[in-house]
């Protein structure tokens, strides 16, 4: 039996990076301490949304990314973030950084979140292409928050060899809003057939921070779902770390008993 030991920090990202940094150092620490192979961290881990991301911007390669792989490397495990890198053209990437022992990649979110009134691609360039990268011998692909709308990504990914896959989130508040997150992540598990780790921004609100504005800072209830569906581990709306233990053998007995990728006829 093959399996990942994969954690999800879910915390409240604040303005400056260097403190959400020391946040991502603190919450590496733990999950090492507790045998994770791969931590996950939600999307603007830099800087939540909400304030200025071009000030703070930087290439991939850049100090912040290179802190983020010395905290990786010096707890021998991967770190995967959300960042903001320049894009070229006035706006910013929002990327998801990925890097540790042997790891070294990005994403850069294709769908922005012009919806319920927000408009992320005034700010923010959209990414092209899908990323697969290898963390302990489990195949996991990558997507940012809004992607979770739309399965034919999580399909593709599936189709590249995605045995896990990641969404980072900074998820908007709002009615129904937790409950189209939490039915999204069973969702796409199920359209991929693949373990779904959801690493989602806490609830501003639940831990006493009053934000002003539309922009999506965070509702929580990060989860860790089955090729099946089924909920394997959550947290609620507040700050907290949760580990899973994922048999990447249960993915190739469910696409065999599920077989929704091979029966695809669009």
């Amino acid at each position: 039996m093959s399996t990942l030991r994969v954690a999800v920090a879910q915390i409240l990202s604040g303005a400056d990076p260097q403190q959400n940094l020391e946040l991502v150092a603190t919450q590496t620490a733990e999950a090492a301490d507790q045998g994770a192979q791969l931590v996950v961290f939600p999307e603007a881990t830099m800087r939540r949304f909400g304030l200025p991301l071009a000030d703070i911007a930087e290439p991939v390669d850049g100090a912040w990314a290179k802190q983020l792989r010395e905290i990786a490397e010096h707890h021998e495990l991967v770190v995967l973030a959300g960042m903001f890198s320049p894009s070229g053209d006035g706006r910013v990437n929002n990327t998801l950084r990925v890097v540790g022992p042997g790891v070294d990649a990005h994403y850069d979110k294709i769908h922005l979140f012009d919806a319920f009134g927000f408009r992320e691609s005034d700010t923010v360039a959209p990414g092209a292409e899908p990323v697969v990268i290898t963390v302990g011998g489990a195949r996991v692909g990558l997507t940012l928050c809004y992607d979770i709308r739309f399965p034919g990504l999580y399909t593709r990914l599936a189709d590249l060899g995605a045995d896990v896959i990641c969404v980072a989130a900074s998820w908007g508040a709002g009615p129904g809003k937790v409950e189209q997150w939490q039915l999204l992540i069973r969702a796409r598990a199920l359209d991929s057939t693949s373990y779904l780790v959801a690493a989602a921004q806490a609830d501003p609100a639940a831990a006493g921070i009053a934000l002003d504005g539309r922009a999506p800072t965070g509702v929580g209830y990060s989860a860790v779902i089955s090729p099946r569906g089924e909920v394997l581990q959550s947290l609620g709306a507040q700050p907290g770390l949760l580990l899973a233990d994922l048999d990447l053998d249960v993915v190739g007995e469910t696409r065999a008993a599920i077989p929704v990728l091979a029966n695809r006829r669009f």
